[in-house]
């Protein structure tokens, strides 16, 4: 007697039977994959819309300066001395490895006057005359309004760039391209206003100053050359670092005399952001995948229990067990792929179109994609391996039967 071999069925094979049911039944199988389309979209937003959230707010608490630290000179108690650094103060704070980039400004004690006019004694008290140096504008992240900042070229002429509240108390708000350019008294001084700053939240003095060139203070304010300020960039890691070696580098004598301040309130906020929209992107992607696997689970229990003649036929007919589990396996997966790419694209969609609305960055991050599609096939082969073992475990008698 001659046996035979089952017939083996090649993988195209298998697609191509396991594709089947898709074809014939078109609004069944959208229907069972929209269950994981709605989860692996709904994983691809919840982590996608936190994510362009998340950066929308990183991106303001960077521009709030937690990689900036201000160290201020502070006066020296029972003397009449003015605070100051030594000279040497910028070019020592720029040794230090992690620094990336300095600036200083310095009081002049100068008084202020809109017009010769106005008697001495009562110029503008309030205003601080500031020298400072032309990198100060972007160290600070600050803006000009209206003009143009200090430059190595203008630095040393009798010009100033206005602080934007110290603009208005001065009553010069605006600088017309084609007018002649105010100008204001310094001490004895007359000088001519090339340029007003835009709002400076990291530097409060800076916004009610008149700024002057480090050189031309020392010209015509006889401007001792000796910082009252110094802001530095750091690496970000290492701020915490630099912070507490800065005193002692500025004033290696007296590093009591300089008062640096607290990067840690803007940092921990920002780590914080971090830490809190990971839990839960982590979160809300296991609910999403949860609730996509278990309606694929059992739209594919539905299916054998609808399909047990289909079953029972095919094994009268000389399928084996391993090709029934087979066709429903590739059926599975198949049906979550299919959901997994729609829901991947409505998911990036959906992103895209919020993120928009509310002016974030758009930020899809490339895990939650490659994530979503490898979360799909791993979905279609749980939920179908139930199934398919229970429909190969029919018989053909069992599985004929009516009932």
């Amino acid at each position: 007697m001659r046996l035979t071999s089952p017939v083996r069925l090649a993988f195209s094979d298998m697609l191509v039977l396991g594709l089947t049911r898709l074809r014939t039944r078109p609004m069944r199988a959208a229907l069972s994959a929209l269950g994981i389309s709605i989860g692996i979209a709904t994983m691809v937003v919840v982590t996608g819309i936190p994510a362009s959230s998340q950066q929308a707010v990183l991106d303001d608490l960077t521009a709030l300066g937690p990689d900036m630290l201000r160290a201020a000179a502070v006066a020296e108690q029972g003397t009449d001395k003015p605070p100051g650094m030594p000279p040497a103060a910028a070019a020592m704070a720029k040794r230090i490895g992690p620094v990336q980039e300095v600036s200083v400004v310095a009081n002049t004690h100068s008084t202020v006057r809109r017009s010769d006019r106005v008697d001495p004694s009562e110029g503008n008290t309030g205003i601080a005359v500031l020298a400072g140096t032309p990198n100060l504008l972007d160290l600070l992240g600050a803006k000009v309004a209206s003009g143009t900042f200090l430059t190595e070229a203008n630095q040393a002429f009798p010009t100033v760039v206005l602080g934007n509240k110290a603009a208005g108390w001065l009553g010069i708000t605006e600088l017309p391209p084609n007018a002649p350019k105010p100008r204001i008294k310094l001490n004895d001084k007359w000088f001519t206003v090339i340029g007003i700053l835009g709002p400076s939240p990291l530097a409060t003095d800076v916004e009610q100053s008149v700024i002057v060139g480090w050189q031309a203070a020392k010209n015509q304010l006889a401007f001792d050359g000796r910082p009252t300020v110094v802001y530095v960039r750091a690496t970000e890691t290492a701020i915490e670092d630099v912070r507490a070696v800065l005193a002692r580098t500025l004033n290696p004598e007296q590093p009591g005399l300089v008062q640096v301040s607290r990067p840690s309130e803007v940092l921990a906020a920002k780590r914080i952001t971090e830490n809190a929209f990971s839990t839960l992107f982590l979160g809300l992607a296991g609910v999403a995948l949860l609730v996509g696997g278990i309606g694929v689970a059992n739209t594919m229990v539905i299916s054998v229990l609808e399909r047990r003649k289909e079953i029972g036929l095919r094994r009268a007919l000389g399928a084996n067990r391993g090709q029934i589990r087979g066709q429903f396996l590739t059926e599975s997966v198949v049906l979550c792929t299919i959901g997994g790419l729609v829901g991947t694209a409505l998911g990036v969609a959906g992103t895209i179109g919020y993120a928009n609305s509310q002016g974030w960055p758009v930020v899809v991050p490339a895990v939650a994609l490659f994530a979503g599609l490898g979360a799909s096939v791993s979905v279609g082969v749980l939920a179908g391996v139930y199934p398919a073992v229970r429909a190969s475990l029919l018989t053909p008698t069992e599985a004929l039967a009516t009932d």
